[in-house]
């Protein structure tokens, strides 16, 4: 079986890999291409792949290449993981937002939307292009922002485009460590949007031992929502929130944070992943030494201005190990060999929720089978998640709008409808600034 991964000179790359070599099953990937813009990237991430496959028999066969077609032709799984104008465009959009006093986070606010409206012509492109030459491949979309780069694609797709975000696998998971369950065992009721959802339930056995944690103020403040948020605001919402919430819950601090810090994250994470790229330019480096060491930096400081905010302290041990690469591979392996699984994926809302059309796509928990990703049914949001989730999804519509039309004035209102985006001057300004920063915004006219 054949994995096409974009974004193949991409720094997580050596996490996808890694949990194939451990995939022994029939069935399994047997051919991995990496295709990359950069061939300098592509030849130190294929270093670091070699390293780890070194003593590991039959594994998994590693190609590279720049072209993108040649690296589409045959695939049964195209894993999209770009970064359209690399970590330099992501440094760029968090300081235009906090030149004007708002948030510049990748995902959310106007540092998401800048994204987006870069990125989803781009997505579209490689959509259309695997409808071309891979029609019976399967997409899984790890290209932030996840859910709207998911919707732009499945436009041309359909539903073999299935988005993917280790945010709520990780969050599933540390309430269920708290509550000394089998995060395997449990089903999560977690529903929203990517980067904007909440638990709402986590049943063991069918008992739902969400309300013992929330009423238990020492085992709700043990873990990183409970320190982040802190017990009072998650016994009032009575859920769980996806830890990117903390932005909207918390914006004025985490502005003020972030306009403070000696370097934004995307600067960080600049610098950083060049210091490596530049390493594996010696040939007597070591590549998977300094991709591990680097890798362990980057999970140590993530979202450091927040929890230095709320005084969260570090980050736990258990929480450094990533998991977007698990869910990968498990909805790989549900697809190709029809092993039935549960996963929270971001698909088509297919009538889930009431409140958003049918080819909105949401992140929900999914029955996954041969025949795809199939959203389980959930209850109604309450009012204030409702609202938030039905604002963000129209600003979404409006960024596939101006992509698709290359109306300025409908990047403006799209900016302009932001919750964390609060006048209209503000978005015109946004627009100004990120169209002078990023050379492929030029389309907006």
């Amino acid at each position: 079986m054949k994995l096409t991964i974009l974004g193949g000179g991409g720094f997580r790359v050596p996490l996808v890999y890694g949990a194939l070599l451990g995939d022994r099953a029939e069935g399994r990937v047997t051919d991995v291409v990496l295709h990359d813009l950069d061939a300098g990237r592509l030849s130190a991430v294929a270093r670091v792949l070699a390293e780890q496959a070194a003593a590991v028999p039959d594994a998994p066969s590693v190609t590279a290449t720049t072209d993108l077609d040649e690296a589409l032709r045959g695939a049964d799984f195209v894993f999209s993981a770009i970064r359209v104008g690399g970590l330099e465009g992501r440094a760029a959009d968090e300081r235009v937002a906090l030149d004007q006093g708002v948030l510049g986070q990748e995902t959310v606010g106007a540092g998401g939307i800048a994204y987006g409206l870069r990125t989803v012509p781009v997505a579209v492109d490689i959509a259309q292009r695997v409808a071309r030459l891979a029609p019976d491949a399967w997409v899984i979309n790890f290209t932030n922002p996840a859910g709207l780069v998911t919707e732009a694609m499945s436009r041309h797709l359909g539903n073999r485009v299935i988005g993917i975000c280790d945010s709520p696998v990780g969050l599933g998971r540390r309430i269920a460590r708290v509550l000394g369950a089998d995060p395997r065992e449990a089903w999560i009721d977690y529903v929203g949007l990517n980067h904007l959802g909440w638990v709402r339930g986590l049943r063991v056995a069918g008992r739902d031992e969400l309300p013992r944690l929330l009423a238990d103020p020492d085992l709700l403040g043990s873990f990183e929502e409970g320190k982040l948020f802190g017990t009072e605001w998650l016994q009032s919402l009575g859920a769980i929130p996806n830890e990117y919430l903390h932005y909207y819950y918390f914006n004025r601090e985490a502005v003020r944070a972030y306009s403070e810090a000696e370097k934004t994250r995307g600067a960080f994470l600049r610098d950083q992943q060049a210091h490596f790229y530049e390493e594996m330019k010696r040939p007597d480096a070591s590549a998977l030494t300094a991709w591990d060491r680097t890798r362990a930096e980057r999970e140590a400081t993530y979202m450091s201005e927040n929890r230095e905010t709320a005084g969260a302290g570090e980050r736990d041990a258990d929480d450094l190990s990533g998991g977007y690469e698990k869910v990968a591979l498990a909805l790989m392996r549900a697809i190709a060999r029809d092993e039935r699984t549960t996963l929270i994926l971001n698909v088509r809302n297919q009538g889930t929720l009431s409140v958003l059309d049918t080819e909105a796509v949401i992140e929900v928990p999914c029955l996954v089978d041969a025949n795809g990703a199939h959203p389980v049914g959930v209850d109604p949001l309450p009012d204030h998640a409702t609202g938030l989730v039905c604002a963000v999804k129209a600003v979404e519509r409006e960024v596939l709008a101006a992509a698709d039309s290359g109306s300025r004035t409908t990047a403006v209102k799209a900016f302009a409808l932001h919750p964390l985006v609060d006048s209209v001057n503000v978005a015109r300004r946004l627009v100004e600034g990120y169209t002078d920063a990023h050379p492929g915004l030029a389309y907006l006219k």
